[in-house]
């Protein structure tokens, strides 16, 4: 399957076949020993099954990775979130290279400079999409390894959460207005993220059981009409309950301003479905306008898992609530809002070992006398 010829020219010929009766492969050499090198390389490769057709890793980065993400299967929001990866962080420093060309070196020089300018989270993200282009491009046989691997990241801080105040999420509510007043009470008393609120539709809440199915969110528009998706996780399609407080909110605005398209529940002024850019405008100024410049979304969750925390709810009520995967994500985010348990851990070990402890005590008190 290999062999050398000698050209005229003076040069060496290497050729060889990467399955039999395949198409012949060959590379020129100015040395005999260079070509031997060489395609010893490529037998051993074959042998080993880790065989990568040299010519294969001269495709570009930007070519490459732009036929990965034509085949992905990608929500529309993350498809957009990866689309700008690559062309605003990963393209200007890496799109025109020869995939085969990069460093396990450079990359760790590309995170070192993107630490610089953009948050750990950010950095991160770039760095996840590159390797998982990479990776595809190993497993294609267009390299043989991932020089992703081994490169150290930024640490990622993980911020404390502080949950809002009843008194905050009021005076937000205010502010929004009228149109948006229910959309922050209910995302406030119901724990669901934002997409989930934003694909609500009328007949996945039953006003009598008092109960909320979650199964599906917004992902897009099209033509004026909601995309849905599926949740985030298999974990978050549940049934979560309604509070009376809720419910009325619910159906007042369901009285006033009616469904939108598709029977979304929350619409933008112009009974439009409401989007993350549509409300982004009043959201920013409602936060300003009580003080809450660095609050989003999101917090209305986190106060939703305050109370049920406050209210004396098990990790794995909150759990389920939230729609998280396991326990362990509750906990991590959670578990500092927990009340202390350094009381009931001292009761514990006194209701066990006290009456021991205290007739040892006196048994010995005793002896001495």
């Amino acid at each position: 399957m290999a062999s050398i010829d000698k050209r005229p020219n003076g040069k060496y010929l290497a050729r060889w076949r990467e399955v039999p009766n395949g198409p012949q492969k060959t590379r020129q050499f100015d040395r005999k020993r260079d070509s031997e090198r060489f395609l010893d390389g490529i037998c051993g490769d074959l042998a080993r099954g880790t065989y990568v057709d040299p010519a294969a890793g001269r495709v570009t980065l930007r070519d490459y990775a732009e036929k990965w993400r034509a085949m992905q299967v990608h929500r529309p929001r993350t498809a957009h979130t990866v689309e700008v990866t690559f062309r605003v962080h990963v393209y200007p420093k890496f799109g025109t290279r020869p995939v085969s060309s990069l460093l396990p070196s450079e990359i760790q020089a590309w995170i070192a400079n993107l630490s610089t300018e953009l948050a750990p989270g950010t950095v991160r993200l770039s760095f996840r999409w590159l390797s998982a282009v990479l990776k595809a491009a190993v497993a294609d046989r267009v390299v043989a390894s991932n020089p992703c691997t081994g490169v150290k990241l930024p640490r990622l801080e993980r911020r404390q959460v502080e949950p809002l105040t009843t008194e905050q999420v009021g005076e937000l509510a205010d502010a929004v207005g009228d149109r948006y007043r229910a959309l922050i009470l209910f995302a406030a008393g119901m724990g669901l993220r934002e997409s989930a609120c934003f694909g609500l539709t009328v007949d996945r809440v039953d006003f009598l059981r008092r109960q909320v199915r979650v199964d599906r969110q917004l992902d897009d528009t099209e033509n004026g009409q909601p995309v849905f998706g599926p949740v985030k996780s298999q974990a978050g399609v549940r049934i979560v309950p309604l509070p009376a407080v809720v419910a009325g909110v619910l159906a007042r605005h369901l009285e006033r301003f009616g469904t939108g398209p598709g029977g979304v529940v929350f619409t933008n002024k112009n009974g439009a479905v409401l989007t993350r850019s549509t409300l982004s405008n009043t959201w920013i100024k409602a936060r300003a306008e009580v003080g809450l410049e660095t609050v989003g979304f999101h917090d209305l969750r986190h106060f939703y898992a305050s109370l049920l925390i406050a209210r004396g709810c098990s990790v794995k009520a909150v759990q389920t609530r939230l729609g998280h995967e396991s326990a362990m994500v509750t906990l991590d985010t959670y578990g500092h809002l927990w009340p202390d348990s350094d009381d009931e851990t001292r009761d514990a070990v006194d209701g066990v070992l006290g009456d021991r402890a205290e007739y040892q005590l006196r048994t010995t008190s005793a002896g001495r006398a």
